[in-house]
């Protein structure tokens, strides 16, 4: 078999495949012969019936068109391995398939134009001295302080209170029942719509303004027990539910009941209750390099991805649409686990309509995530990093004890995912001890008011997709409160 090489765009390799004589001559051939032996032709036996009246029936273009199938797959195989290409993916046809069947004579030669994905070649413009950015988290004390007043609010006791009004940080039980408010021009006499979910008997509240829309909880701050009162209410905009995004409401609201909270001083006891230290200094110690841990390990994934990013940009590699596809494939996958594993149903999720649109978006992602694998592969390769079997069982074992639980582990599987991923860590430590990446103040970089509108942003999309359950709808909270 005769087979022509030639380069082509996105990573594919171009073949021009000539099949012998001999071939096209014994395959068409062994065609007729499957055919006779199957064909069911009124007044012939099957496998009786004569050539001519064979060829007559079924017709020459069929016969032609299955022989050409055959000749199409073995043939593209058999160059593949002839010339020893590391295809990825499915070969594709170039050819015309009409003008095949148009062009096949049994007994005479033919070609057949194919392409097959390969892997990319990589070539790194730099990839030493680099120069980058990243963010310096620091550790912030308050945040210790932070957590202990947390575990406070947690062990705290409601203490019944009387003589007086309702105030911040009081927990308040109320009856209430909202309603769509009237707006200018609608029927006075009619009567107001009720807001579906929005009604509760003996629900209990923490008087804090985050906890529900605005004017809920600063309606009830100075109540008294067994007041009952009209509070206007707004819905923002955007809300998870976008029915009631910007709406104004008005809650019928009865104040059954007032506690405070009666908080543990913060000493030793405490400190055993909520967690396994014997003092309050241990504990605080213990949080602080918590904390600091976090810190580092943050500001070292800046300095990561600071480099990775600057890294890409000196990479020139032309990507195959099978690896495209395949880590896309990849992407929807591991996305599809992680909400499973939360409880939500996938396959209202993953809609034939919808799996499309989620390809297309992860596209981007997919081709950086590629870029960034391959030029750290090729990074090892030159600068010969490797792993020793050492550090891998090393890890192995660690993950095994960390996660005593996990019965069924394929530790080959687990063998190979670990050693990607020392590689990996030792690469880009390579990496950045061969290029500079400067601390910057954190924020300064991606400022934090237009980090948190975007994180706003995608928490109320994903809320809004979020499918409710059973009992996420008879919760009146789940339609009223602050997401």
């Amino acid at each position: 078999m005769k087979v022509t090489q030639e380069k082509l765009p996105a990573s594919q390799i171009g073949l021009e495949i000539e099949i012998t004589p001999e071939i096209t001559k014994q395959t068409y051939e062994q065609v007729i012969k499957n055919l006779a032996s199957t064909a069911n032709i009124p007044g012939f036996r099957k496998g009786k019936v004569p050539r001519p009246i064979l060829l007559q029936r079924l017709g020459t273009t069929r016969i032609k068109a299955a022989a050409l199938e055959e000749l199409i797959q073995d043939g593209i195989e058999q160059a593949v391995k002839q010339e020893a290409i590391p295809a990825i993916g499915q070969p594709q046809l170039r050819s015309s398939f009409e003008d095949l069947i148009k062009n096949y004579e049994p007994g005479k030669p033919l070609t057949i134009l194919a392409a097959v994905d390969v892997e990319p070649e990589v070539n790194l413009v730099q990839y030493t001295d680099l120069q980058a950015k990243a963010e310096e988290v620091k550790y912030d004390p308050e945040r210790v302080d932070a957590n202990l007043d947390k575990e406070r609010q947690e062990l705290a006791t409601l203490i019944p209170v009387e003589g007086r009004a309702a105030q911040i940080g009081d927990i308040a039980v109320v009856d209430f029942k909202g309603v769509f408010s009237k707006v200018e021009g609608e029927d006075e006499t009619a009567e107001p719509e009720p807001i579906p979910g929005a009604e509760a008997t003996d629900f209990q509240v923490e008087l804090q303004e985050d906890k529900f829309i605005p004017g809920f909880i600063s309606g009830i701050v100075g109540m008294n027990p067994e007041e009952t009162k009209e509070i206007a209410a707004q819905f923002p905009d955007p809300y998870a539910n976008e029915d009631l995004a910007g709406k104004a409401a008005t809650f019928t609201v009865t104040l059954k009941e007032l506690k405070e909270k009666e908080l543990p001083e913060v000493n030793d006891d405490f400190a055993q209750e909520i967690s396994d230290f014997e003092t309050l200094e241990e504990l605080r110690a213990s949080l602080v390099e918590q904390y600091q841990k976090e810190a580092d390990d943050k500001t070292k994934t800046n300095k990561q991805e600071a480099l990775l990013t600057e890294l890409l940009k000196h990479v020139e590699v032309d990507l195959p649409a099978t690896m495209i596809e395949q880590e896309v494939d990849a992407m929807l996958t591991q996305t599809a686990m992680r909400l499973s594993q939360q409880g939500l149903d996938v396959r209202k999720l993953f809609t034939t309509d919808i799996i499309p649109q989620l390809r297309e978006r992860s596209r981007t992602e997919a081709i950086e995530r590629i870029k960034r694998s391959l030029s750290l592969r090729e990074v090892g390769k030159r600068e010969s990093i490797q792993v020793t079997p050492e550090e891998i069982a090393t890890r192995v074992t660690e993950l095994l004890e960390q996660y005593p639980e996990e019965q069924d582990v394929d530790e080959d599987k687990l063998r190979s995912i670990v050693e990607n991923e020392l590689l990996t860590e030792k690469t880009i430590d390579w990496l950045l001890e061969h290029s500079s990446v400067e601390l910057v103040p954190e924020g300064s970089l991606n400022p934090i008011e237009e980090t948190e509108a975007a994180e706003s942003d995608a928490n109320a999309d994903a809320d809004a997709d979020a499918p409710q359950t059973e009992e996420e709808t008879s919760e009146t909270s789940t339609e009223v409160t602050e997401e």
